[in-house]
């Protein structure tokens, strides 16, 4: 048996409040060791902690290269991989949700469309959700600036992840359903999940205690 857990942890918006919580859980000694400097790899006995960007942690923890990550609920909703999600961690929150020009009302109620073109960085959330309202959706699928989309004619809407609402509205766009909530969640190694039952379970503990999670006790089994 290793010694000692590995975590994947998400660069970006996600990594202060990671941080913190490592910290006040004590399974970081010196959280300065993870704010300071670009190491990728760091070691804090007994864990090893590994820093990347947040679209890659599932995959990290899936192949086993990492036990533990944490990552929000919107890159774990695109990707479903092989993984055991075991805790909300109750920070980064935001939410998926559909968008269009204000001045396009006729895609503004979905129950009425039969057909609709979606630009998303997230087309896997895309193509569920219009398939669970029953209309067929062609999906273009962006990288960045996906507000543009339904202001050049590119598409009629747009699902994105909103926080405050702020960029929407600077770009004359407005939200017609929110899809679901998204944050922080603490994933496992299904085999990890299973030989480190014990320590990880612990870890959940911890966390719960300071976050107040709603998945506690997954069936690891």
């Amino acid at each position: 048996m290793k010694n000692g857990l590995t975590f994947a942890l998400p660069k970006g918006n996600l990594f202060p409040d990671t941080v913190q919580l490592l910290f006040k859980a004590g399974l970081l000694k010196d959280k300065d060791i993870l704010l300071d400097g670009r190491k990728l790899v760091i070691k804090d006995e007994p864990y090893t902690f590994i820093i990347c960007r947040p679209t890659d942690i599932p995959t990290f923890v899936e192949y086993g290269a990492a036990d533990l990550g944490i990552v929000g609920k919107d890159v774990i909703e695109e990707q479903r991989r092989e993984i055991f999600e075991l805790l909300d961690l109750q920070y980064g929150k935001c939410h998926f949700a559909v968008a269009a020009a204000r001045d396009n009302p006729k895609v503004h109620d979905l129950g009425k469309l039969t057909e609709i073109r979606a630009a998303s960085k997230f087309p896997e959330v895309t193509r569920r959700f219009f398939k669970g309202l029953g209309v067929r959706a062609e999906v273009i699928k962006m990288h960045g600036n996906v507000e543009l989309a339904p202001l050049v004619g590119l598409a009629d809407v747009i699902v994105d992840l909103v926080s405050t609402g702020r960029t929407l509205r600077e770009n004359n766009l407005i939200e017609i359903t929110k899809i679901m909530d998204i944050t922080a969640r603490l994933i496992a190694n299904r085999v990890a999940a299973r030989v480190y039952d014990r320590e990880i379970k612990a870890i959940v503990k911890k966390f719960k205690n300071l976050v107040g999670g709603e998945k506690d006790e997954v069936n690891l089994k």
